[in-house]
């Protein structure tokens, strides 16, 4: 988001609504220059027609040295040679004429690609979270159960930043599952996308009591129309820089948001159950998942319901899908219950069978045991995978 320097109040709310709903505006560049101690990361300064040309001026010119990649956005009232002149001189980016908001909004836009150029991407130093990623292409098998208490389990340990994503778009359940009732979901993020980065995105998660975040799955199952698929991947991508852990809840489909879930996944969780339907479309999940490189060893089978006495064993599951079952979760009516009471049943009993398999799966996707979660470590990640449609090219 950008900061308004404008005294005018009309002004800077019509400025503020080019910009977006996050916008901070002060009254005076003193006071701008208190407000960047604590905003590092903003990618625009928009100067209003009453910031007067030497203010302007002295403070592009203090920017172009110690912020490079920030852009100063003039306005005045009439552009002409003069203003052109001292904008440049000063090192001023781009100058608008007042009543030209639709020119603003592009320069804005513009603003955070230059940043984006300047400042490069995140260096070695910096550490990704995460993302597990869990996945069915049949419906009925526990997918969300799990996911919900695999972000329970993960934020049980000390010093580890854990969001909880739900990518069924059309029918995500973690919200009910949850009893949580969001002011805002990830459709909010359609009209923010221009702009998205962790400022904008923060205010859309809902934080629940056990001490995690998620980001819901939109209220009417038609709003997933309107959320592209590129959307999903930025939204990812700045959760991942943001949180050490992100557990992602998808649809049991291949549709294109789960193709690009996929593309930042880096643990890939694939549930079944003991029956042949499920295990049939699991099957094929794991060729699909062959066509598109996805890599094996990212790629872990969980067992949901793994002592039903239905006449299929656990296996002839793992020679049928040629997997070895790296966890089983035991059949309960207890975790039912505790889903309809809205407390996950890690949360609530936690030394149940059911919880100890879940906590077991949390340390094989975070790679340490829960006893040494303790110890403050922050989740290392360096990812070489490539997206899905460049791995189609290797």
């Amino acid at each position: 988001m950008p900061l308004i320097v404008e005294s005018n109040p009309v002004n800077a709310e019509v400025m503020a609504s080019i910009s977006g709903p996050h916008t901070l505006v002060v009254a005076s560049v003193d006071e701008l220059r208190r407000i960047m101690v604590d905003h590092p990361e903003e990618h625009a300064i928009v100067l209003g027609p009453t910031v007067d040309m030497e203010t302007a001026s002295l403070l592009a010119e203090d920017l172009r040295v110690s912020r490079p990649g920030v852009s100063v956005i003039l306005m005045r009232r009439r552009v002409d040679t003069p203003v052109l002149a001292e904008a440049l001189r000063s090192g001023m980016r781009e100058v608008v004429e007042e009543r030209d908001l639709s020119t603003l909004g592009e320069a804005i836009r513009r603003a955070q690609q230059v940043y984006r150029a300047v400042t490069g991407p995140a260096g070695p130093e910096h550490r990704y979270g995460k993302q597990v990623t869990v996945f069915s292409p049949k419906g009925g098998v526990g997918k969300t159960t799990i996911a919900a208490n695999l972000a329970v389990a993960l934020a049980a340990r000390k010093n580890l930043r854990v969001c909880l994503v739900d990518l069924d778009l059309a029918f995500g359940d973690i919200a009910i599952t949850l009893q949580l009732f969001p002011a805002r979901t990830i459709a909010d993020a359609v009209l923010l996308q221009d702009a998205l980065d962790f400022s904008v995105l923060e205010p859309l998660l809902t934080p629940h009591k056990l001490g995690f975040s998620t980001l819901v799955a939109p209220v009417q199952p038609d709003a997933k129309d309107s959320i592209p698929a590129s959307l999903v991947a930025r939204v990812l991508d700045t959760l991942k820089k943001n949180f050490d852990v992100i557990v992602v809840d998808t649809s049991p489909a291949f549709d294109e948001h789960v193709l690009q879930a996929f593309d930042e996944t880096d643990e890939l969780l694939l549930v079944t159950t003991l029956d042949v339907p499920t295990l049939k479309n699991v099957k094929i999940a794991c060729e699909t998942l062959d066509l598109l490189n996805f890599p094996k060893q990212q790629r872990h089978l969980v067992l949901n319901r793994a002592d039903d006495k239905v006449g299929l064993a656990p296996e002839k599951v793992e020679t049928t899908l040629d997997m070895m079952i790296e966890q089983r979760i035991p059949t309960s009516a207890e975790v039912a219950n505790a889903t309809n009471s809205g407390e996950p049943i890690v949360a609530s009993h936690p030394r149940h069978a059911v919880s100890q398999a879940i906590i077991r799966l949390a340390d094989l996707v975070v790679g340490e045991p829960v006893a040494a979660a303790g110890k403050g470590k922050k989740v290392k990640q360096e990812s070489s995978r490539r997206g899905l449609r460049r791995r189609q090219g290797k």
